[in-house]
Formats: structure tokens, sequence, C-alpha cells
């Protein structure tokens, strides 16, 4: 449906002008306090430190092709500007969100006529991963040949998201979190800008900085509705909800926060530490992850990590996990606590895990074997003739239901895939062994 035009220049107010909304600022307090200057930069001082990487190169006037890997609100924008800005380098923008292929050609050529005149181009490339792999392999040519200094910014892995040519041409550095103490210099330096200080008791100061997470840039936006809406005396923790939502945590389900969490989580339970297991559950859970997929990891690790050291810890996995289907939340989330709690404290052993790697690394190597033919069915007479199962030995005419006969293909000798260890349960079953490989020496029969 076509809308109607705008108010032409110079024309009068409309009617309605007065309840049109306004931004609170003209400018952003996070673009405000944007840093001068690579000192000012906050929280990555491992990299912008008197002996940082990046301190290096802008000192030596020497800016490497890199891509900069960190969360969001941690400066690397920031960072890009200032090195082109320090190196005397054109700044040029573009954001893989909005361009493409078309839009990255004009950039290459002007930024090619610009080398002509002899001054470099740095192009900052936000959200590089979502370039595709046809679209990254155009920035190639113009790396190598030095029309471009390439800055590109991720919050994802560039191992996983960048192909091997981009790698193989760029210098990947990570970026922090912002911690605490960086968070509240932040908050310092927009109170001087402001030339107050923020309302807030220091308990809701604190909670405040809590929930960054880590982005200073998300800290400055709920800071600026703080000084702009605020009213009264000093805001409480309770005050300061009632004018912020609050932040989600930061877990991306399809992304790097959630493997770094199962991954931190399956850890912990290895680790026997149930502590550090349920708070990085309930991270999960709290950020909207499935518990089924809490559920899954902790079955992989009953089995991976604990195996027959407690045979029970698949169990109690499993029957907790049915409890959670049936009955839900609230109460599922007892089910979940107390399977993290066993799984965490079993004892360990990674015996079954080892021995089924060791069995699948001999059956690639002697997948051609036959197994012994006394150990084979022989449903006809031909195959009684050619003499499978001749001299097989019924365990259970034994005495312990145990024979000590040899199953494994005669070139594997005695190989063995499974060594349990001393620990939980699984002390019980090393001693079976040891006891049936006795009886096996004193009943094999002779030659």
């Amino acid at each position: 449906m076509p809308t109607s035009p705008g108010p032409s220049p110079g024309s009068p107010p409309g009617l309605f002008d007065d309840q049109a909304p306004r931004p609170l600022v003209d400018r952003p307090l996070a673009d405000r306090l944007r840093p001068a200057s690579l000192t000012e930069v906050t929280g990555q001082d491992h990299l912008l430190g008197p002996q940082g990487p990046l301190a290096r190169m802008v000192a030596a006037r020497a800016i490497a092709s890199m891509v900069l890997w960190g969360p969001p609100g941690t400066g690397k924008t920031t960072i890009a500007r200032l090195l082109a800005g320090a190196t005397d380098l054109h700044f040029e923008a573009v954001s893989a969100i909005q361009g493409g292929v078309a839009d990255l050609r004009r950039v290459f050529e002007a930024a090619r006529a610009r080398r002509a005149g002899g001054r470099g181009t740095l192009l900052f490339v936000d959200e590089i991963h979502r370039f595709n792999r046809a679209q990254q392999d155009a920035f190639l040519p113009y790396i190598e040949d030095g029309t471009i200094t390439l800055v590109g910014a991720t919050t994802e892995n560039p191992s996983f998201e960048l192909n091997g040519a981009i790698l193989s041409r760029v210098r990947v550095f990570i970026l922090n979190a912002l911690g605490a103490e960086a968070l509240g210099l932040l908050l310092q330096r927009a109170e001087a800008h402001l030339g107050r200080p923020l309302p807030l008791v220091p308990e809701a100061r604190q909670a405040l900085i809590d929930m960054a997470g880590g982005d200073g840039r998300y800290m400055l936006n709920m800071a600026e509705q703080i000084f702009v809406l605020a009213e009264g005396e000093n805001l409480t923790v309770e005050d300061m909800g009632q004018l912020l939502q609050r932040r989600m945590p930061s877990h991306d389900k399809a992304g790097d926060g959630h493997y770094d969490l199962l991954s931190a989580f399956h850890k912990s339970l290895r680790g026997s530490d149930p502590h550090a297991a349920l708070y990085y559950a309930a991270r999960m859970v709290h950020a909207g992850e499935a518990p089924e997929a809490v559920f899954r990891r902790l079955a992989c690790a009953a089995s991976e990590d604990i195996g027959m050291a407690d045979p029970q810890a698949m169990v109690q996995v499993l029957t907790a996990w049915q409890a959670f289907e049936r009955i839900g939340w609230p109460e599922g989330r007892l089910f979940l606590a107390q399977a993290i709690n066993y799984v965490a404290t079993a004892p360990k052993s990674n015996a079954s895990y080892l021995g089924w790697e060791s069995a699948m690394a001999a059956a690639k190597r002697s997948g051609h074997l036959a197994p012994p033919m006394r150990i084979l069915n022989a449903p006809t007479r031909l195959m009684k003739e050619m003499g499978r199962h001749a001299g097989y030995r019924y365990d259970h005419d034994y005495p312990d239901a145990y024979a000590g006969q040899d199953f494994l293909p005669e070139a594997l000798g005695e190989a063995a895939f499974y060594a349990p260890n001393e620990r939980g349960f699984e002390r019980d079953v090393k001693r079976r062994l040891d006891y049936w490989a006795g009886l096996k020496a004193r009943r094999r029969p002779p030659d």
C-alpha cells in the first residue's frame, strides 16, 4: 500500500510531531566513550600492553592482516579503527551481514587506486564468519598483493568458520570478555564524562557489572538508561530491575557458547567436581538449553568416564532422565541434580572407552582374520568335515562355568583390549579377569 510522503523541508510541524519518539541522546554513551587511542582500550592488555603483539605492530608501523576473535562488546571495532589511525591507513568498514561480493569489489577497486596514490587501506570486516567460503576467497588476492590489510571481527571460532586459505594468511588474536575491573573503569569514565555519579547503591552497581556479562557496550547502554531515567535517590537492585530488562546469559545454542558450556560441564563431571558440574548445568538450563542436552552429556560421561567402575551410573542417569520426561518442571530439577551429583562423585574409569578404541584399531588392521574354527557353528555335514566346531568346549560343563578357551583369531595371540583399574566396582572386575587368566593357564589343553 502506498504511503504518504513525509513533510518537505521548511514545512510547518505536523499535528502529531510532538508525539513522535525521540532518542534519549543524540549519540549513544558507548559511542561517545570510544577510546581515542589504543592505550585507552580496557581489558585487552595481553594484546595492547607494551609487549603485546598489536602494540609491537603499531610501533613498527607494520600492521599484519588479522582476525579479532572475541565476545560482543570487547572492542574489536574500536581496535581496528585505532590501528588504522595509528599507522595512517585509510579505514574502510564493511559488514558481512549487509554486504556482498559486489560491495567488496568496489572497496577493492578504491583501495587499489588509493594504493597507487601511496596510501594503504585497512579493511575492517565485521562478522566476517557470515561470509560463505566463496565470498571469503574474494579477499585472498588483495591480501596477498598488499592492496588491503584485512582486520576481520568474529564472535565465532575462526577454526570452524573461516576457510583454510584465509587462516593461512592472517593472524588470529583472541579478545577477552571484560572483567569486573575493566567494566568498573568504564563506569568511572562514563561518570566523569557526564559529570555525575551513577545513581546506584554499591550492590546495584555490582549487579549492573554482573549483568553485563563481560560486554562493555551493553553495560554502557544500561548505564545510559539509568542516567536518563532514574529519579530520586540511589537505586537498589530491585529499583534498577524496574528500569532495565535482565540480560539473558551468554549462551548461543548453535554457536561456540553452547559447546563451551557443554565441554566445561563434561570436564567437571570427569574431574569429580559436583559443584562446577551443577553450576554449568544451571548456566545452560537458565539460558534456555533443553535439559535433554544435559542428560545426553551425563549419559556419555557415565559410560566414557565411569564405565565399569560404577555400572549404576548409567542406570541412575537413564532413570533420572525418564523421571524427568514423565514429571517435567519444576520437580524435574531434582532428578537432574541427583544424576549430576551421582556422575560427578562416582569412581572414574575410561577402561571401557580405551578398550573399544584399542579393539577398533585392531579390527582395522586385522579385519581379514577368521575366528577360530572350533567356535564356529557347523549346521551342515560339509561344515563339520571342514573342521568347524571341532574341539569346542561348552563352558557350563566346567567348574566356575569357565573352560579357558581362546576366542580371538590365532594371529592376534593373547591380545588384551580391556584393562580394568583398581577403582570402584572395576576392582572386582579386575579380580575376576585375573582369576580367569589363572584358570585358563591351568586348563589350557596340550598342543
